[in-house]
């Protein structure tokens, strides 16, 4: 048995058509339930009641750390490709409705229908939960033996999106060749050479601001101990979404996030309040595991680097720090052009923590976001267990939301792992931990950023910033010249000097969506100038020189202007 936990603000469906030769007897109406949790449930051969029981122990019991008492119980055969037989899975699933708790608001989406699905994540640390019930009841343990499987190319083959959106970030990644996901690392992303672009781009930018803003860059293994996660309690919580194995040495696991590693470089030696605030960024890998049938091209991936930081900061610091990761989000979804709405989550009623720290802590959050004159919205209820947060939800440019950045105040792991500090009084004191991601997962933001700007990505940013295409074999070492300045100026430059026509020239710039095709003729030559295109076509500035272009798109590069030049 699969299933798949989300903590959701919304979730809406309305049967369309019966699909399976067993289904409920329902009406074709519109049904939508807010704040609520939604497990996915996929029933596979073999499974019995008694694993449906397992299931719905677990699913109450994190029902109860986030609070919440309505649940929707959700068919969903595309989990495993092991399905049980209709009639058996309806049954079972009957079943799992019965053993809901009278005190819970439960409602079942009708099995065997064709269902329009919309979901409103609310993003939480916890909110995604993937879970596996098998036969053996080995389902509590964290790890499988590896089954050896035979390589031939068949499996070595990049992902086809046939029959996407053209808009999808699956689509255009395809067309200009960005990434690609293979069979034999699933739901792990292939950058290729142009989207390997991307990925740098933007870890540059972030490493930017972080130097000035005063962050040190750390990194620590991906291979950790169980240990490690027992005191920062995300076993309990986290263990069915980690890649783990057994050794000699005790059982190990791939990092799912870098939050308990960066406690021990900070415990690594004594503080002094003057060192103090101490702020670190990463970006290393991590690694989750997800179920096969939720994996959703480079928005849920099971490998994964975020623009990671963490802040140990005295509890008169948290103000200003706040104030400075405001700003610090608004400069960097500034630099896309991107506006964005902030949300502050309180305290939820399952909480860890004295309730007066947790009032001190959201009304310094609340006077951060005023004296940073953001609007926002309050999300009563809706914090982390361990302390309040500010989520920010990004507006693209179809008026799309997409939650990425996140700032959370932490006293919590703190505690777990015995953080101190040496106070001006002399005292020891523990030190509060603001957790902060700014683009989040770098692979979702870029899939977000590749819908937003439907590839045609600001010359910081585009794979290929210039190509320089020749009209005749008269020009072509005219051109190459033309292409060697750009290069030695660090210009991402691409000659064309085939036989191809021109227009068949332009028309494959244009394809790729470069922003600037250089065109080369005899009167660019004689004249010791060049043509320039702009990608949109609309503009075609003859008699430009060399010098005056390269100065141009530095400066834009270099203030990663969204406004193409020409």
């Amino acid at each position: 048995m699969k299933i798949l936990q989300m903590d959701v603000d919304n979730i809406t469906y309305e049967p369309i058509r019966p699909e399976a030769s067993v289904y409920d007897d329902v009406k074709k109406e519109r049904i939508s339930v807010d704040d609520t949790l939604v497990i996915f449930v996929c029933v596979e051969k073999g499974d019995t009641p008694d694993m449906a029981d397992k299931a719905m122990i677990d699913t109450e019991e994190y029902m109860q750390k986030l609070a919440r008492k309505r649940l929707v119980i959700y068919p969903f055969a595309h989990l495993s490709n092991m399905l049980a037989d209709v009639d058996e899975s309806r049954k079972i699933i009957d079943h799992m409705l019965k053993q809901v708790p009278k005190d819970i608001d439960v409602k079942k989406a009708p099995f065997g229908w064709n269902k329009k699905l919309i979901l409103d994540i609310k993003a939480h640390p916890l909110a995604e939960q993937s879970r596996s019930y098998s036969l053996n009841g080995d389902d509590q343990k964290v790890y499988k033996k590896a089954k050896p499987i035979s390589v031939n190319t068949s499996l070595v083959r990049k992902s086809s999106w046939a029959g996407l959106p053209e808009e999808d970030h699956r689509t255009i990644g395809e067309k200009l060749d960005l990434y690609s996901f293979q069979e034999v690392s699933p739901a792990m992303v292939y950058w290729h050479p142009n989207g390997h672009v991307l990925y740098r781009e933007l870890i540059a930018l972030m490493r930017q601001l972080e130097l000035k803003y005063g962050y040190l860059e750390t990194s620590t293994p991906v291979v950790v101990n169980f240990a490690l996660w027992q005191v920062s309690g995300h076993l309990e919580h986290y263990k069915d979404n980690m890649f783990s194995f057994d050794t000699d040495s005790g059982s190990f696991g791939l990092k799912p996030m870098n939050c308990p590693s960066t406690m021990l470089i900070y415990k690594s030696k004594k503080w002094s309040y003057r060192e103090l605030p101490f702020r670190t960024a990463t970006f290393d890998k991590i690694y989750r595991r997800e179920l096969s049938g939720v994996v959703s091209g480079l928005f849920r991936v099971q490998e994964l680097t975020q623009d990671d930081g963490h802040i140990f900061a005295t509890e008169d610091q948290v103000g200003k720090e706040m104030e400075s990761l405001l700003r610090m989000v608004k400069e960097t979804y500034d630099t896309f052009g991107m506006k964005f709405t902030a949300k502050l989550s309180t305290m939820p009623d399952s909480h860890l923590g004295d309730e007066n720290l947790w009032k001190k802590a959201i009304s310094v959050l609340e006077e951060a976001l005023q004296k940073s004159g953001m609007k926002y919205e309050v999300k009563d209820k809706e914090g982390a267990f361990y302390g309040p947060k500010i989520d920010f939800d990004v507006i693209d440019s179809i008026g799309r939301s997409w939650q990425c950045a996140t700032i959370q105040l932490d006293y919590q792991l703190p505690s777990r792992f015995n953080l101190e500090y040496t106070a001006e009084d002399g005292k020891s004191k523990m030190p509060i931990v603001i957790h902060r991601a700014i683009l989040g997962s770098i692979e979702r933001f870029s899939a977000v950023m590749v819908e937003h700007y439907q590839g045609r990505f600001p010359t910081w940013l585009a794979p290929i910033q210039v190509r320089v295409v020749s009209i005749s074999q008269q020009v072509n070492d005219y051109s190459e010249r033309v292409f060697l300045q750009m290069k030695e100026h660090g210009i991402r430059a691409e000659l064309d000097i085939g036989d191809k026509t021109l227009e068949h020239k332009i028309r494959d710039a244009a394809t790729m969506r470069i922003p600037y095709t250089i065109i080369i003729g005899k009167k660019e030559q004689e004249n010791s100038m060049i043509t320039v295109r702009s990608r949109s076509g609309k503009k075609q500035q003859p008699s430009v020189a060399i010098e005056e272009f390269i100065e141009k798109i530095k400066k834009e590069i270099s203030e990663r202007s969204i406004v193409l030049s020409y």
